[in-house]
């Protein structure tokens, strides 16, 4: 144990300190993958966020994106016609995106499996529809917002890919602790129970269409908030920015890294987002490569590359009256 804790720690350290010798291997393109592991950064978080939907309360989310753009605007309106800087309305922007899931998913959250796809890949396309014909006059239509503020920390604005990265992957660790502690709390063991067999688990006295939402509404904030920071860092954003396609890319990182493992999520998002840039000169065939690579995990990997590890209880929480019933003899 205490070797897989070191080695952890010097990963952790090693990845860390990427920005500083990056530059020292890769003089000529060191922005490039500062920006390419920061785009990564983005999409670890909003994987992790569809995790707590698909992995961990089974429900077949497709629609994604929707809350991501949800907190992207809310923090883009807030920061270009109020003035209030972007961190600040990032837990805004959460809220506003858990507002929104709340309102869209409380009649709906009683389906299952397709069922459930479909609705929320009507929800994405109707919400993209709705900010480029500029519904509300304060979307921008399709241009989107322009001119948003770079974000400040302590009086330094962050606005080079290297500090981005820090922030990006800082709020990626903050998110990993708070979901590690959620995932094994009692309501982590409830959406597991529910995602295996919501009928027993209904039997048990768990409300499932309760927690159902409530893992629903918290997915979409943690999205809502990774939109805030992508604004942060775009400083333009606009409806093409929030396709379908970006709900699909969402899903196949969480199918893929492994539905229900944090780590293996961070893995699937390595793999679908940098492994194509690094193999770029091989830009004619790198999409074939990469689309029968998936077919392959489909076929021969059904479980992702990470699967969940089942849950043990340690047995030394047990009573000694408990753990040994022959003691009472």
């Amino acid at each position: 144990m205490r070797r897989k804790t070191l080695a952890t720690v010097a990963g952790v350290a090693l990845f860390a300190t990427l920005p500083l010798w990056l530059p020292v291997l890769r003089p000529d393109d060191a922005r490039y993958w500062t920006d390419l592991l920061n785009n990564v950064g983005l999409y670890a978080l909003l994987a992790l966020s569809l995790n707590v939907v698909l992995g961990d309360a089974g429900m077949y989310n497709m629609g994604h994106a929707a809350f991501y753009a949800m907190g992207a605007y809310t923090a883009a309106i807030l920061n270009t016609r109020f003035d209030v800087p972007i961190l600040w309305a990032l837990p805004v922007a959460g809220v506003a995106a858990a507002v929104f899931a709340a309102v869209l998913a409380r009649p709906v959250i009683h389906l299952r499996g397709d069922y459930m796809l479909i609705v929320t890949v009507g929800v994405g396309e109707i919400l993209r529809i709705a900010l480029t014909n500029d519904v509300f006059g304060i979307t921008g239509g399709p241009n989107g917002i322009f001119g948003i503020d770079r974000p400040s920390f302590f009086g330094l604005t962050i606005k080079k890919p290297h500090q981005f990265f820090y922030l990006i992957w800082g709020f990626a660790a903050v998110t990993l602790f708070l979901f590690h502690r959620l995932k094994h709390s009692r309501f982590g063991r409830a959406l597991d129970y529910l995602r295996e067999d919501p009928v027993a688990a209904e039997g048990s006295g768990i409300h499932t269409d309760r927690y159902r939402l409530l893992a629903f509404v918290i997915g979409a904030a943690w999205a809502g908030m990774t939109g805030s920071l992508f604004a942060a860092k775009m400083t333009i954003i606009s409806p093409e920015s929030f396709s379908f396609w970006e709900s699909v890319v969402i899903f196949m990182i969480v199918i893929l890294g492994g539905s229900g493992n944090m780590a293996g999520v961070l893995l699937g998002a390595f793999l679908i987002i940098g492994l194509p840039e690094v193999f770029r000169e091989f830009a004619s065939a790198r999409m074939l490569v990469f689309g029968l690579a998936m077919m392959a995990m489909m076929v021969f990997r059904t479980q992702g590359l990470l699967p969940p590890r089942p849950r043990r209880f340690p047995l030394d929480r047990l009573k000694p009256d408990r753990a040994r019933p022959e003691a009472q003899t």
